[in-house]
């Protein structure tokens, strides 16, 4: 039994009614499509499965199967069989030009579908590196799939409608400025996304705070047209990515980098508590370590300027002489650099500000060895915690507003009696 004899008997069973070659046509069309369909799902993408297997790329591999890009793939091959197949089905008539452009365009839906399904993988893939911890490609990703679904559009129009795609891309061409104002966020959004990623301005994990936007905490995701910021309580906000190439934000990224946190503060002290101090203030002081030193040193200074005024020495307001205020900055520094939880390779200051009505302001200014919230805030509060109670040694207090109480004392007392200082 040769082909010749096999088509010879298919001719002489063939139907002789239209409407039966007609559907015998479309039947056997749809079988042939089935069966390159079962071909391709069960024998083409399994060898595509096994080798991404045998070669190492599970995760690929589990990627495409979660994105059903595989599906995509064979969803395709039906379309095609009927683009290609339709002109041997006798007595279509007008119907086999639609019907063959719309295969022929659902066959490309398909394939670029299973292209996205693909950059989606890809990202999944990614997200489990440690790469990116730090760095997201999900604006690249989404510019990608934006690409594509740009040109399946013109495609499949231009085979829809019988023209060719540079036609379709010489209207778009005309109706430039009216994409332009349409897609501006996305066009603005895709410039401030490259550019975030490639400058390294911004990664997944980085503390910033954008005071416009009430956002204040980690980076959880980049995407092409927002910044999702999980705040501190928990809530998430959504920041349009080209607000942050446009507009000034905060990162602290670089300062978890160089390991220490910044400690800046400031003591508000009383004024009428600032004073010179007495020989014997300044020998009980001596016997502390953080100031003997200090102390030593300063009284060799102190003597020598007073042995060069000579007779104007006897003069008290002409005699150089230590402060407690001066004092409790030296203990403070002292303090600071022998500590053994703040940064001595940063900068270490216990400046004095300008007097306000508020009191005297002594800032403290140094930088943790530690960057971790919660250790920094106990750092923190030990040293005000030391500071704070010190600086009755001193003879000095802090400024505080009159309270209520205080008022209330005064208004209970008889009229023409004065408060005890």
């Amino acid at each position: 039994m040769n082909f010749d004899f096999l088509l010879d008997q298919l001719q002489h069973h063939w139907p002789t009614h239209p409407w039966a070659q007609l559907a015998l046509g479309i039947a056997m069309l749809a079988l042939v499509a089935t069966f390159l369909q079962w071909v391709v799902a069960r024998i083409v993408l399994r060898i595509a499965h096994r080798l991404l297997m045998l070669a190492g790329y599970t995760a690929w591999d589990q990627a495409f199967i979660r994105r059903r890009t595989y599906n995509r793939v064979w969803y395709a091959v039906p379309f095609a069989t009927v683009a290609l197949g339709l002109d041997a089905v006798p007595h279509m008539g007008r119907w086999a030009v639609p019907i063959e452009r719309i295969a022929h365009g659902g066959a490309w839906i398909c394939i670029f579908f299973a292209a996205g399904s693909a950059l989606s993988a890809w990202q999944d893939v990614y997200a489990s590196s440690k790469e990116a911890q730090t760095r997201s490609i999900k604006g690249y990703i989404q510019i990608g799939k934006l690409a594509l679904a740009l040109v399946c559009g013109v495609l499949v129009l231009s085979i829809l409608i019988d023209r060719s795609p540079l036609w379709m891309l010489s209207g778009i061409g005309a109706l430039s400025a009216v994409l332009l104002l349409v897609f501006k966020d996305t066009l603005l959004s895709l410039v401030a996304s490259t550019q975030l990623t490639s400058n390294d301005m911004l990664r997944i994990g980085d503390w910033i705070e954008i005071p416009q936007a009430s956002a204040d905490g980690f980076v959880k995701d980049i995407a092409l047209h927002t910044v999702k910021v999980q705040n501190w309580d928990n809530t998430v906000t959504t920041v349009p990515t080209y607000k942050l190439f446009s507009e000034s934000y905060r990162n602290y990224r670089h300062m978890f980098e160089s390991g220490g946190r910044r400690i800046k503060r400031t003591l508000r002290i009383d004024a009428q508590c600032v004073r010179f101090l007495s020989e014997e203030e300044t020998a009980r002081l001596k016997r502390f370590c953080l100031l003997h030193d200090y102390l030593e040193q300063k009284q060799t200074e102190v003597e020598q300027a007073n042995r060069n005024l000579g007779e104007l020495a006897n003069e008290p307001a002409n005699r150089r002489r230590l402060t407690n205020i001066g004092t409790f900055r030296a203990y403070g520094l002292a303090y600071l650099q022998r500590h053994s939880e703040i940064s001595q390779d940063m900068a270490i200051m216990v400046r004095m500000m300008g007097p306000e009505s508020q009191g005297i302001p002594i800032e403290v200014y140094c930088f943790t060895a530690t960057t971790a919230w919660t250790q920094y805030e106990r750092i923190q509060g030990d040293v005000f915690d030391h500071l704070l109670s010190i600086l009755p040694e001193m003879g000095l207090r802090l400024y505080q507003a009159p309270s209520g109480s205080d008022f209330s004392g005064v208004a209970g007392r008889p009229r023409g009696e004065m408060p005890t200082l």
